[in-house]
C-alpha cells in the first residue's frame, strides 16, 4: 500500500511513509508490578485509568482520592485556567465491602476509575485547527501520526494528569507510612527563600508555596504576566519521607531512574534533578558526601542529604528529595510565528483558558508520579526478596 500524498504532506514531512494509517499511540501505561494505564482526551467525553497490580484489602474511598484531585482542579484561583472542572471521580471496579470492618478495600483485581469532561469549549480552538503552537505538541503529534486532536491538545494535553493524581491516591497507600508532599519553589525570576520554608504554609495560599512572603510577590509577577497575555515557567520540589530502605535496583532498575523518567512524563517537564542535582557538579566531593555516624540506638544515620534519598539506584532510607522544572505554558495570547498544516507561514494567537504557570496545578501531579515509583518498587522488592523493603 502507497500513502497518498495530501495537502498537509509539505508541513508534517510525512516521515511515516507507508506505514502510514498503521500507527498507533502506545506507551500508555506506567509500572512493572503496580501499573497505572490511562485514557481519554482534553475534549472527549471522559478520562480515566486502570490500575493494575495493587494489593488486596487496602481502604480506598472516593472522598479520599477527590482530596487529592481538588488540589489539583482547575479554576480555583485567578492564576490558573478557568475551565471549570469539577473532576468527580467514580471507582467503577476493584473494591469491595470488608466484612471486618464494613470499609470498603481493594480486592487485588484491576481498579477502574473516571471522571466526566464536563466544560469543553472545542470553538475555542477552531482558529488554531490548520496552525501549530510552538513550544506545543502539535507539530509533533501530527508527523508522527499523521493526525491530531486540536481541541485542547487531545492526548497531549494535561486534562490526562488527573487521572495519574486519582492514581497516585491509591499507590500512597501501598508503602505503609510513607508521606509525600511537594512545593512550588520557584516561579520565573522569583525563588523562595528556604530559610522560611513553611510546609504548614503549603496549603494557605494559591500556589503551593512554603515561603509566605515569596507568596505575595508571585501574586502580583503572574497578575502581569496574565494581562501581559504571556506565561512563565516554575520549579516544583517533591519530598517523599518514611522511604524504607532497599528500595530500586542496580543498573537499569534504579530508583531515581525510574522517579526521573516519571517526573519528566510530565506534560511541559523540561529537566529533573535528584538531592543535590546539577548543583553537585560545583562542589567538592567532601561537601557533597553524606557522612555516616552511630546513633545512640546503634543505628547508621546520616549526617546531611545531598544524594536525595537514594544511593547506587536504591533508597537509603533518608526522605528522597526531587525537583522539577516545567516550561511556560506554550499556549499564549502574544502573537508569535508559526507555519500552517500545508506549510504556510503566518502567526497564531491562542485563545481560550490557559494557566499562565502551569507549574501551581502541576505539584500534585508530581506527588502522584513519585507515588506511583514507590508503590511500584516497594512491591518489585518484595517480590524479589520475599520481604518488605527494611526487613532484614
Amino acid at each position: 500500500m502507497t500513502a497518498q500524498a495530501t495537502p498537509h504532506r509539505t508541513a508534517r514531512q510525512d516521515i511515516s511513509g507507508d506505514r502510514r494509517g498503521f500507527l498507533s499511540m502506545s506507551h500508555n501505561t506506567i509500572g512493572h508490578l503496580f501499573r497505572v494505564t490511562t485514557w481519554g482526551e482534553s475534549h472527549g467525553p471522559a478520562i480515566g485509568c486502570v490500575i493494575d497490580g495493587c494489593p488486596p484489602l487496602i481502604p480506598i474511598t472516593e472522598a479520599e482520592i477527590q482530596i487529592h484531585l481538588d488540589r489539583r482542579r482547575p479554576g480555583q484561583s485567578r492564576f490558573t485556567t478557568q475551565r471549570r472542572e469539577p473532576d468527580k471521580v467514580r471507582i467503577l471496579s476493584g473494591v469491595f465491602e470488608d466484612e471486618t470492618t464494613g470499609g470498603q478495600v481493594t480486592t487485588g483485581t484491576p481498579i477502574a476509575l473516571q471522571i466526566e469532561n464536563v466544560d469543553q469549549r472545542t470553538k475555542d480552538y477552531s482558529e488554531i485547527r490548520e496552525r501549530y503552537r510552538p513550544g506545543h505538541a502539535d507539530f509533533s503529534y501530527d508527523v508522527k501520526y499523521g493526525i491530531r486532536d486540536y481541541r485542547g491538545g487531545g492526548r497531549s494535553s494535561a486534562r490526562e494528569t488527573a487521572m495519574r493524581v486519582a492514581a497516585g491516591a491509591i499507590a500512597r497507600k501501598v508503602v505503609p507510612g510513607l508521606t509525600i508532599r511537594g512545593a512550588l519553589v520557584r516561579i520565573g525570576e522569583h525563588e523562595i527563600d528556604r530559610s522560611r520554608w513553611d510546609w504548614e504554609a503549603v496549603g494557605k495560599n494559591p500556589f503551593f508555596c512554603p515561603d509566605p512572603v515569596m507568596a505575595e510577590t508571585w501574586a502580583g509577577y503572574l497578575d502581569a504576566i496574565r494581562k501581559d497575555g504571556s506565561s512563565v515557567g516554575a520549579i516544583v520540589e517533591v519530598v517523599a519521607e518514611s522511604v524504607p530502605p532497599g528500595l530500586g535496583a542496580p543498573v537499569y532498575g534504579k530508583l531515581d531512574q525510574d522517579i526521573c523518567s516519571a517526573l519528566m512524563s510530565i506534560n511541559a517537564v523540561k529537566g529533573v534533578e535528584i538531592g543535590n542535582g546539577f548543583a553537585a557538579a560545583r562542589i567538592r566531593g567532601e561537601d557533597n558526601a553524606d557522612e555516616i555516624r552511630i546513633d545512640e540506638a546503634g543505628n547508621p544515620v546520616f549526617l546531611s542529604n545531598n544524594s536525595g534519598g537514594v544511593l547506587g539506584g536504591i533508597s537509603s532510607g533518608q526522605p528522597i528529595v526531587a525537583r522539577f522544572a516545567v516550561k511556560p505554558t506554550s499556549s499564549i495570547l502574544k502573537p508569535v510565528k508559526t507555519v500552517t498544516r500545508d506549510g504556510k507561514e503566518t502567526e497564531i494567537s491562542t485563545k481560550g483558558r490557559h494557566d499562565p504557570c502551569v507549574g501551581i496545578r502541576v505539584v500534585p501531579i508530581g506527588e502522584a508520579m513519585l507515588a506511583i515509583v514507590l508503590a511500584d518498587h516497594y512491591l518489585r522488592h518484595r517480590g524479589q526478596t520475599g520481604r518488605s523493603a527494611g526487613q532484614t
